[in-house]
């Protein structure tokens, strides 16, 4: 499983990298889905994990007063204001392959960042989002830890994908794409925004 996990990863990040190439400078200035950064900003942050060393992530987490939050914040608008569009795609496209994976988070971490801050770009842009059998290894992969972690409180709602077969939650059954149950456990979209079908 690790290793189709991995494949996954890699392609999520080649279809980024073809997204991107093709937009258009104003795109990159879009408010993504990530409050207060841009489109440049989030492409910045998913390649972090691939221009950053140890070193470099302890000072940074020094001058951050030890959030990490904070230190990926100013990494990401740092990074996005010197770097160019072409050279932000091109960093993702050499490091497809890079084994980077999230310290206790392992190769689904990987794969989990990826995804959802890929769906921060796509969706105020209006592109395509992943197949729906990549974001069901997400939410399959995605411990009660990680899922508190963005805070979100389903209400006693059960969400269940329609082209994936995946649920999450407990309590009566709301149905929507994979891509929809994603976005609202991570507090991209409220429960409410999203059409869904009861039962």
């Amino acid at each position: 499983m690790t290793d189709r996990i991995a494949e996954e990863t890699y392609a999520e990040r080649a279809r980024l990298a073809t997204l991107l190439e093709g937009l258009e400078p104003a795109q990159w200035a879009t408010p993504s889905l990530c409050a207060g950064w841009r489109v440049r900003d989030v492409v910045a942050h998913i390649t972090m994990p691939f221009r950053t060393s140890v070193v470099r992530l302890v000072a940074g987490l020094v001058r951050a007063r030890f959030s990490f939050d904070r230190y990926a914040d100013l990494d990401a608008r740092a990074h996005a204001a010197r770097t160019s569009d072409g050279e932000l795609v091109s960093l993702l496209r050499d490091n497809v392959r890079h084994p980077w994976r999230p310290p206790g988070g392992g190769q689904a971490g990987a794969l989990s960042h990826d995804v959802i801050h890929g769906l921060d770009v796509t969706e105020p842009l209006g592109l395509d989002g992943p197949p729906p059998s990549r974001i069901e290894l997400v939410l399959r992969h995605a411990g009660k830890r990680n899922l508190d972690h963005f805070g979100v409180d389903l209400g006693g709602t059960q969400l269940a994908a329609t082209d994936a077969d995946i649920a999450v939650g407990d309590g009566a059954t709301r149905r929507m794409p994979a891509k929809d149950v994603l976005l609202v456990v991570t507090g991209r979209r409220a429960l409410a925004e999203v059409p869904g079908e009861n039962g």
